[in-house]
């Protein structure tokens, strides 16, 4: 089937793309009602699925963690650590609970994915949430050390859908000042070295290609994620705390040995890192 003419432009150089009308814009780069209400609403979601599945309504802890790879969970499951969190009413997502340094954690496995972990992180926000902390695997665009390890994302390059539809078209999502202020010595404490950095969130991590990841690094990117630019666009928009670690796992799998996080998959570290962004991050 031919490409209709208004959609070959996009294949054309940036000069041809920069001039093209906002009515031939596919709709997500045309949206300009970023301060317009949604009508769909996450409270009324959490209100059908609670009545659906007749459940309560028990607040989620204060703090969240965001386990994309989902080895937290199932690492303290295997060992009795981690119970299920019963009135969670999320239709696409299960919420466990535990306690670190004598602090209630909740923890969502397997929130992959700038969409899904936005939408998540919404449904948190709704339920009583009030700091989100995102530890995602990474690859390696710039080196800061030999991986494992973990970098504080200070700012996202927003190659994914899910940041235009919060904030309008720019190249970066930001971790919001007061938190960067909070985070300043917050990782002093721990028994690693966590890096600041930046990061590029993308939708299409098998289009990793070579000349994107060039692009990349002449960008100044450390590390390449699925969710930090999302997740930073949302917490602006909605006024969230939400904070992203990149822990820098692999080289995209090109020099083999790669995606080790070491002892117990790294799940006492990065719950170490979540409890030590909770505690900077509620003095403020």
């Amino acid at each position: 089937m031919a490409v209709p003419d208004r959609w070959s432009r996009w294949g054309a150089d940036s000069a041809d793309r920069d001039a093209t009308p906002a009515t031939d814009l596919p709709p997500l780069f045309a949206a300009t009602d970023h301060a317009e209400p949604s009508a769909f609403v996450v409270e009324n979601l959490l209100r059908e699925a609670r009545r659906q599945r007749n459940l309560g309504s028990t607040p989620v802890p204060g703090v969240c963690l965001l386990d994309p790879d989902g080895d937290v969970v199932r690492h303290l499951r295997r060992r009795g650590r981690a119970t299920r969190h019963e009135d969670w009413a999320c239709y696409h997502s299960e919420l466990w609970v535990t306690e670190i340094g004598g602090r209630e954690l909740g923890i969502v496995p397997c929130a992959v994915g700038a969409p899904y972990a936005v939408l998540v992180a919404e449904e948190l926000g709704a339920s009583g949430c009030s700091l989100v902390v995102s530890v995602t695997s990474a690859g390696s665009i710039t080196p800061l050390g030999e991986p494992p390890y973990f970098v504080l994302i200070e700012r996202a390059w927003r190659d994914e859908g899910t940041s235009h539809r919060y904030v309008p078209r720019a190249p970066w999502s930001e971790l919001q000042r007061h938190l960067d202020v909070a985070l300043v010595a917050a990782f002093e404490h721990l028994d690693e070295p966590v890096h600041r950095g930046v990061s590029w969130t993308t939708d299409a991590p098998f289009r990793e290609t070579w000349s994107a990841i060039e692009r990349a690094r002449e960008a100044g990117i450390h590390a390449v994620e699925m969710e930090a630019a999302a997740l930073y666009a949302y917490a602006v928009a909605r006024r969230r705390d939400v904070v992203c670690v990149a822990h820098v796992t692999n080289t995209m799998a090109t020099a083999g040995d790669d995606f080790e996080k070491g002892a117990d998959d790294g799940t006492e570290r990065v719950l170490s890192l979540a409890a030590a962004i909770a505690d900077a991050c509620q003095r403020q």
